[in-house]
C-alpha cells in the first residue's frame, strides 16, 4: 500500500464528513424523531402504529405482495440468465434479450402502473386485441405485474454477472460422471448460485417493498406501507413523528435481508480458473429456454408499446386520429418544459459529485494505507439497504427549517447518498485489479499522488468511469421514491410532475413526459455503451 500523504487524509476526512452529515446525522434524526412526543420520548407512536389495523394490514400487504414479487421475479431472471449463459441459443437472440430486459430501467415506475392500465384497462390496447379484459389490474394484480416488470432487471443484472463466475467445465464432468440431470444440474449451477439467488430474492423484495411509483399509478384500494407513509407525510393532518416510525419499520425487512445474505455467504466458493467450453447439443433445452426467455421479454414490452401509440392520437382508444398536438402542448408548456430541464440538471449534477465521491472512496480504500478506510465499506452496505423514501422523510425532517429546503441541492445530495453502492463498488472492484505498483513508480518518477491518479489511474479505469455515469444519470431520471418529499413547486421533477398530472387525468402529457425520460436516457445509455466499447478496443 502507498504510504499516507496529507491530501489523501484530506480527502478522506471531507468524505467522512460528508456522509456524516447526509447519511448518519439524518438516520439519528429520524430515529429520534420515532420516539418524539408531546411529553418527551417514549414508545407511544410505536404502540400507535402497531395498533392501527390500516397501517398493519399495509405492511402485511407489501409483505406478502413483496414475497410473491421476489419469488417470481427471482425464478424469471434464473431462467433468462440461464438461456443466455448455459444453451446454445442463436447469439444475436441473445443479445436482443439481453438489450430488451433492461428496458424498463429507463422508466419512471411510476410510468409502469398508467401503461398497464392503458394496456390492460377496460379500454385498454392488449384488452382490445384480445376481445375482453383479462383480470381486474387495480390492486394486487396490477401491483404485482408492475413490481415484477420493475425488479426483473435489476434481478438479472445481479444473476447474469454471477454466471460470468461459474465454471461450466464442471457440467460437462459431471455429465461424464454419469450424473442424472436434475443432480448435476444443483450441484454445478444451483448450488454456486445460491447466494446471487438470495441476493436477487432480498432485492426484488426490498425494491418492490419500498417503491412508491406502482402502487401510486395503479395501486387502488390495495394499501402498501410506501402509500400509507406518503398519506400519514403528505396528507390533510401530517405526522411527521409517526411517519418515522413507519419510514423505521420499513428498514426491518432490509435487516432481514442482510441477515439472510450473510447465512447464503456459507455456500459460495471459488474457482481456480474458468474454462470456456462449448454447451452440450440439446435443441430440446435451447428451444424451451428460448422460448420461454422471448415470451417474458415480449410479454414484458408489449406492456409499454401503448405509450407509443397513444400519444400520436387524438384520444385513444375512443378517437384514433394521428395527432401531434400532445407533443406541441409539452413542448410549448412552459410548466411541463422547465420540470424536464430541472430533471436533467438534478441528473447532471448528481452523477459528476456522485462520480467524485465514489471514485474517491474507492481509491482511498483501494490504493492507499490509510486507516479506517473500511468505513467506505460499511457506508457502501447502509446506503443499499437504505430505502430511498427513507431517506428522503429524515432529510425533510432535518433540513425542514433550513435554507436547504425545497432545493436542488438538497434533491442531488439525497441522489448521490441513495444510489452511492453500486458506483462505489464498480470503482473498487476495478481499482483493486490494478497494478499496486503504479504509484509507487509515479512518486520515483517525481509525479505527486494526484499527478499519477490524473494520467494514470483514471485512463486505465475509464471504462468503469463510464459506467458509473451511466447508472448514477438513469437513476436519477427515474427515481420518485427519494424525492418524493422533498421537490417543490420550483424544483418539480419529470417523475415527479407525473403523479401531479395523474390527479388531473392528463395521460398524454404522462406519456410524452415519460418519452422524453425514456429517449434521454437510452441515448446516455447508447453513448456510454459505444465509448465503453471504444475504451475496450484501445485498452486492448
Amino acid at each position: 500500500m502507498l504510504n499516507v500523504r496529507p491530501e489523501m487524509k484530506v480527502i478522506y476526512t471531507s468524505i467522512l464528513i460528508v456522509f456524516l452529515l447526509f447519511l448518519l446525522l439524518p438516520m439519528g434524526t429520524l430515529l429520534l424523531r420515532s420516539f418524539e412526543t408531546a411529553e418527551g420520548y417514549s414508545l407511544t407512536n410505536y404502540y400507535n402504529v402497531l395498533s392501527n389495523n390500516e397501517l398493519l394490514t399495509a405492511f402485511v400487504n407489501s409483505i406478502k405482495i413483496s414475497g410473491l414479487t421476489a419469488i417470481i421475479t427471482t425464478i424469471l431472471a434464473f431462467m433468462i440468465a440461464y438461456a443466455l449463459n448455459c444453451t446454445n441459443i442463436y447469439r444475436p437472440l441473445k443479445s436482443v434479450i439481453k438489450m430488451g430486459i433492461l428496458i424498463p430501467m429507463l422508466l419512471p415506475t411510476i410510468t409502469y402502473g398508467f401503461a398497464i392500465m392503458y394496456s390492460f384497462g377496460n379500454q385498454g390496447l392488449i384488452t382490445q386485441l384480445l376481445g375482453k379484459p383479462l383480470f381486474d389490474i387495480y390492486g394486487f394484480n396490477g401491483l404485482l405485474m408492475g413490481y415484477v416488470i420493475y425488479t426483473l432487471p435489476a434481478a438479472f443484472l445481479l444473476i447474469n454477472n454471477s454466471f460470468m463466475y461459474i465454471d461450466k467445465k464442471f457440467i460437462i464432468v459431471s455429465k461424464l460422471m454419469m450424473d442424472g440431470s436434475m443432480r448435476s444440474f444443483l450441484n454445478t449451477i444451483i448450488r454456486p448460485m445460491l447466494g446471487a439467488l438470495g441476493g436477487a430474492f432480498v432485492l426484488s423484495f426490498i425494491l418492490s417493498f419500498t417503491d412508491y411509483g406502482i402502487p401510486a399509478s395503479i395501486g387502488g384500494t390495495y394499501s402498501v406501507v410506501a402509500t400509507q407513509l406518503y398519506q400519514v407525510m403528505l396528507g390533510s393532518i401530517p405526522n411527521f413523528n409517526h411517519g418515522a416510525v413507519i419510514a423505521v419499520l420499513m428498514l426491518v425487512p432490509a435487516l432481514f435481508g442482510v441477515v439472510l445474505l450473510n447465512y447464503l455467504e456459507r455456500f459460495n466458493f471459488h474457482y481456480d480458473k474458468f474454462s470456456q467450453i462449448e454447451m452440450v447439443e440439446n435443441k430440446i433445452r435451447d428451444i424451451i429456454l428460448g422460448f420461454i426467455s422471448i415470451i417474458v421479454l415480449m410479454a414484458m414490452l408489449s406492456i409499454f408499446l401503448v405509450m407509443f401509440i397513444a400519444p400520436f392520437l387524438t384520444s385513444f382508444p375512443y378517437d384514433l386520429t394521428v395527432t401531434m398536438q400532445h407533443f406541441i402542448n409539452v413542448f410549448t408548456s412552459n410548466d411541463l418544459t422547465a420540470v424536464y430541464k430541472n430533471s436533467l440538471i438534478v441528473a447532471f449534477f448528481t452523477t459528476v459529485v456522485g462520480i467524485i465521491l465514489a471514485y474517491s472512496s474507492a481509491i482511498l480504500n483501494t490504493r492507499t494505507g490509510l486507516k479506517g478506510r473500511v468505513a467506505f465499506d460499511v457506508v457502501s452496505m447502509i446506503t443499499n439497504t437504505l430505502p430511498g423514501m427513507v431517506l428522503g422523510l429524515s432529510y425533510l425532517l432535518l433540513f425542514n427549517g433550513s435554507s436547504l429546503k425545497g432545493t436542488f441541492t438538497i434533491i442531488i445530495v439525497c441522489n448521490i447518498v441513495h444510489y452511492f453502492t453500486t458506483p462505489y463498488l464498480m470503482a473498487k472492484n476495478s481499482l483493486s485489479k490494478m497494478n499496486p505498483s503504479w504509484e509507487t513508480t509515479g512518486g520515483l518518477l517525481g509525479d505527486s499522488w494526484f499527478k499519477t491518479v490524473y494520467r494514470v489511474i483514471i485512463p486505465n479505469s475509464a471504462s468503469t468511469v463510464i459506467e458509473m455515469f451511466s447508472y448514477y444519470f438513469i437513476n436519477s431520471m427515474v427515481t420518485i421514491s427519494g424525492i418524493i418529499f422533498l421537490v417543490s413547486a420550483q424544483t418539480s421533477l419529470v417523475s415527479s410532475k407525473i403523479k401531479e398530472l395523474q390527479h388531473f387525468a392528463k395521460f398524454n402529457e404522462i406519456f410524452v413526459l415519460s418519452l422524453l425520460i425514456f429517449f434521454t436516457n437510452l441515448i446516455v445509455k447508447l453513448i456510454c455503451d459505444y465509448l465503453q466499447k471504444k475504451q475496450s478496443v484501445k485498452n486492448f
